[in-house]
């Protein structure tokens, strides 16, 4: 367990994380134990489920002063015949403008640097997991995929996108009708028609402009004037896709960890 630990960490310090600001911060030893350990139990939660795909979730910011839980989703896919779980997920590339996708393992996914050790699991019904799945082995993911990365992209674009709208795209495509949803614009069409509704954030002036001038991976402009000028954008958060799988999916499961 030791070595396994000291292999995790050079790893950590290594990688020059997606999604990060690329900051070499290495992760502690006990960071690293709390990590794969929140690894483990989810794994264990999804074995339990018997699930084929699933929904999930990290903290891997304090959001809180936005009324906000959870930083980021990907869909967890069990990888046959192997049996391993592959999270798919979309990752910002170090604080630049631009993103691609991923498959990590389970403990990839939580070694990011974690504010809290807490997962959120949300397993949909078996049809649209049954459906996830053939999404997930079809090109449908790469085409529902923009490159262009704005972590504040607003639900009802598709100038930019982040990381928790191509997750719930993605769904889209497997929740509506086979053929409905091929593009971007139809997914975001059906949501819209399905009952979503963004979770928004208010964001102050102050934090508005230094973003905009510090950051390559926020911009504002593909959002509605009215809410933009008042500082509310509607962006695709955790709770958002938690909200909509909660009313639209009435088979579906969240579990907590």
């Amino acid at each position: 367990m030791k070595r396994l630990l000291a292999a995790m960490l050079l790893l950590a310090a290594a990688i020059a994380h997606a999604g990060q600001n690329c900051e070499p911060k290495p992760m502690t030893v006990d960071e690293v134990r709390r990590s794969l350990d929140l690894a483990e139990r989810s794994m264990q939660a999804l074995d339990a489920s018997g699930a084929q795909v699933a929904i999930i979730a990290r903290a891997g910011q304090n959001l809180s002063q936005y009324g906000l839980r959870y930083s980021h989703v990907g869909l967890a896919w069990r990888d046959h015949p192997a049996g391993r779980w592959v999270v798919v997920q979309l990752l910002n590339d170090c604080g630049t403008a631009d993103s691609a996708l991923y498959n990590d393992g389970l403990g990839n996914f939580f070694m990011s640097g974690l504010y809290r050790y807490q997962a959120l699991v949300m397993l949909p019904s078996p049809e649209v997991q049954q459906r996830l799945a053939q999404v997930l082995a079809s090109r449908t993911p790469l085409r529902l995929h923009e490159a262009n990365y704005s972590m504040l992209a607003y639900a009802f674009s598709t100038r930019y996108q982040n990381s928790n709208q191509w997750a719930l795209e993605t769904l889209a495509a497997a929740s509506a009708p086979p053929g409905k949803v091929e593009t971007r614009a139809e997914a975001q069409q059906w949501l819209a028609e399905a009952g979503f509704h963004p979770v928004g954030v208010d964001v102050g002036l102050g934090a508005r402009v230094g973003a905009r001038l510090f950051r390559a991976n926020v911009a504002f402009d593909d959002h509605p004037t009215g809410p933009r000028l008042r500082g509310h954008f509607d962006t695709v958060t955790v709770d958002g896709i938690e909200q909509f799988v909660r009313s639209h999916d009435r088979g579906a499961q969240i579990l907590e960890l």
